[in-house]
This record gives C-alpha cells, structure tokens and sequence, in this order.
C-alpha cells in the first residue's frame, strides 16, 4: 500500500462532499506530474488524506482509499466541459483519474501551518517549494504517519462507535 495527498478547493469539491456520495472519481487534473502519479502509481487499497486548498485553514481535512486505479478522465473529450483537451483522443488519452472512497473526515482541518511544524515532514513534497501547485503528492510512510500522529495528538479524528 502506498500513501498520497490530494488537494482540492472546498469551494468545488470538499471532504464532506465525498461522505456525502461515498465514492467519486477525481477528476479534471491537468498537471501531467500529477497525471503520471494517477495513472502509473496509484492503486486501489491506497490511503489518500483529502487536503483542502485554497480555504482558510489550508490542511489535512479527512481520509480516503483509492478504490479505482488511474483510467482515463472522459471530461477530456468532451467539447462541452471546462476541462475539454481538443489534443486527446479516446485512443490516446492525455488525462487520467482514480476514484477514492470516503473513509473518515477530521474533526478540524490541521492546517498546513501546523504539519510545517513536522520535522518529518521536512523532506515531503508537501512543504517543498516549487511543489505548491501540485495537487497529488505522494507521501512516504514517515510522513502519513507524521500527520497522523499530529491527528491523534490534537484528536482530531472522529470517535468510532461499533
């Protein structure tokens, strides 16, 4: 199992839309860094925080699994949709998306401000500059559970009741 962090704007798509539905695919990247990470990398089974961009705190909102490898993204071909690409073609796809099963929301988002914090952390793409805009980052064992570590700390994470 491998680990990542994906990036979205609350304002379009947040961690309590993807509870809401369940599943969903993620869709409508146009990075080809972050393509290659869909389509080459990423495997049902793999555990993906849901990180909030662009909102105020910025961070780490929930937990979900990849349930659906990297195929390609349809919006690409169509002329009608905002994330249209006139160059691909069904036989030669340009864009690729997973799809990623609700698992659990935080409590809080924990803010980017705080996992700067995080000596583990140090080395993750997260917090490298230049690496900003990247919205699938993957993460290393250290880092996933660096963050989740922090989480727990601040109890962050919902209670399960059985």
């Amino acid at each position: 199992m491998a680990y990542w962090l994906m990036k979205s704007n609350p304002k379009f798509f947040s961690i309590h839309d993807l509870q809401r539905l369940g599943t969903d695919s993620w869709d409508g990247v146009r990075n080809y860094r972050a393509r290659n990470f869909m389509r080459d990398d990423m495997k049902v089974g793999d555990q993906v925080f849901f990180y909030h961009s662009s909102a105020r705190p910025s961070g780490v909102a929930g937990i979900m699994t990849v349930s659906q490898a990297g195929y390609p993204d349809p919006t690409q071909f169509h002329p009608e949709h905002r994330h249209y690409d006139p160059i691909a073609t069904e036989e030669e796809p340009r864009w690729y998306m997973v799809d990623l099963t609700f698992e659990q929301a935080f409590t809080e988002v924990l803010p980017l401000s705080a996992l700067k914090f995080l000596p583990a952390l140090e080395d993750s793409l997260l917090l490298r500059k230049g690496c900003e805009q990247l919205t699938v980052i993957p993460l290393e064992p250290k880092h996933w559970h660096a963050i989740m570590n922090m989480a727990e700390t601040l109890e962050l994470l919902p209670e399960h009741t059985d």
